[in-house]
């Protein structure tokens, strides 16, 4: 016997391949211990529904989609950078507001100052506002550390999070956290003439010790002209490589540096940002299933002009996800609907791709497609619940109050 059964719902599967969105009309999700039981149409159930299912919930007409998946953050940090927003818009350059303490190196600054248990305050609403807008699975980077205690504070807030959520003390019953190691983010003072041991610092010490203590689920770098060089990426790649930990990495962002294509060759779970993206790296992602996250809220706060190029990647076959990239200096964003809209307004992808790219290739981005990103029987049974009429109203509606639930393992958060 099921545990629960949602009926009266319009549900869209997110199974590429059939009907736009995989959408079934007037159908159903069947629900035991926490995994996916039965998707389909309501006349496909054999028999009644109050024998089948220990409770039958009926939802009025309301889309059932998989749980949203943002798979690039950088959640966990100390402070905030509202006052250099206002100082950039009060004319101060980078320059200026580099010198007056601000720039990456005040988070930096505020993270190192904060303990384990003030990171996770901090934090906890940030995660919340997600969960709020219909996110069962998020990635959190570390990074503003830039040394091992402080990396090590960052990741262990992280997963200390997914323990309180699970424990249903934010409220919201439960998400599914993924760390990354951010371990190339951006070269700390102190070693600003020797870029070398900082690298060797990164490779032979911290990316071992964290991943001794299990507290690395993929590593990252941020290869860019104000970053770090593809040579020295590369170096960060095979010591990941050799501890057997996927990878990621913030690519042509700013600049082509051949990022797609060194991610490519190490069989990354994804290349992120990508505006400057050439075809080669197109072409290289796409041989080897490379996924191709784009960040729309850090294109948006930048101003940036020359957008990711979406076509190539379509027409190559590659695989488009989305994430918010909440982060206190170029993306202050924690709305996963916002990053949708954003991303079909400044990107043009279309509604059922930014859905896609909000569950089926986040999936993949985070190695997960096998677990969630799709309504399929033995999957999580992490579910979103919207007040809508149509799918494209998450990409289209802006600030709206959309989501009625959200299950994560089968448990809903507000209804009883």
């Amino acid at each position: 016997m099921w545990d629960t059964l949602w009926l009266d719902a319009n549900v869209a599967t997110m199974i590429a391949g059939g009907a736009p969105y995989g959408a079934i009309r007037n159908g159903g999700v069947a629900v035991k211990e926490g995994a996916i039981a039965w998707v389909g149409p309501r006349e496909d159930l054999q028999g009644d529904p109050g024998a089948l299912a220990a409770e039958v919930r009926y939802v009025d007409g309301q889309w059932i989609t998989p749980g949203l998946i943002d798979c690039h953050t950088h959640l966990v940090f100390a402070g905030n950078r509202a006052r250099e927003f206002e100082m950039r818009l009060n004319g101060a350059s980078y320059e200026e507001i580099a010198r007056a303490g601000g720039g990456i190196l005040s988070t930096v600054k505020a993270t190192r100052g904060a303990s384990v248990e003030a990171l996770i305050d901090a934090s906890a609403p940030r995660l919340k506002a997600l969960m709020r807008q219909g996110v069962t699975t998020v990635e959190i980077k570390s990074g503003y550390g830039l040394d091992l205690e402080t990396e090590r504070r960052m990741l262990r807030a992280a997963r200390a999070l997914e323990k309180i959520a699970r424990l249903d003390e934010l409220g919201e019953h439960g998400v599914r956290i993924r760390t990354t190691f951010l371990g190339l983010h951006a070269v700390p003072p102190d070693y600003k003439e020797r870029r070398g041991d900082y690298v060797a610092l990164v490779c032979d010490e911290m990316l071992p010790a964290l991943a001794r203590e299990g507290l690395v689920d993929a590593v990252d770098a941020f290869c860019e002209t104000i970053g770090f060089t593809p040579e020295e990426t590369e170096r960060f790649f095979i010591k990941a490589q050799a501890l057997g930990i996927p990878i990621k990495l913030h690519a042509e962002q700013l600049s082509d540096q051949g990022g797609g294509a060194l991610a490519a060759r190490f069989k990354a779970l994804s290349a992120d940002h990508l505006e400057h993206l050439s075809d080669a790296g197109v072409a290289a992602m796409a041989a080897v299933g490379t996924v191709a996250v784009l960040l729309p809220g850090a294109f948006y706060a930048l101003r940036e002009e020359k957008p990711p190029p979406v076509e190539a990647l379509r027409a190559a076959g590659v695989a488009i996800a989305l994430a918010t990239d909440c982060n206190p200096g170029t993306s202050p964003l924690a709305s996963p609907l916002m990053a949708m809209n954003l991303a079909c307004t400044l990107f043009r992808l279309t509604p059922e791709e930014a859905l896609a790219g909000m569950t089926r290739n986040a999936a993949r981005a985070l190695g997960l497609e096998g677990e969630i990103g799709t309504l399929e029987a033995g999957k999580a049974a992490d579910l979103a619940f919207w007040r809508i009429d149509e799918p494209a109203e998450l990409a289209y509606w802006m600030g709206a109050d959309l989501l009625e639930d959200r299950a994560f393992a089968g448990r809903t958060a507000w209804t009883s």
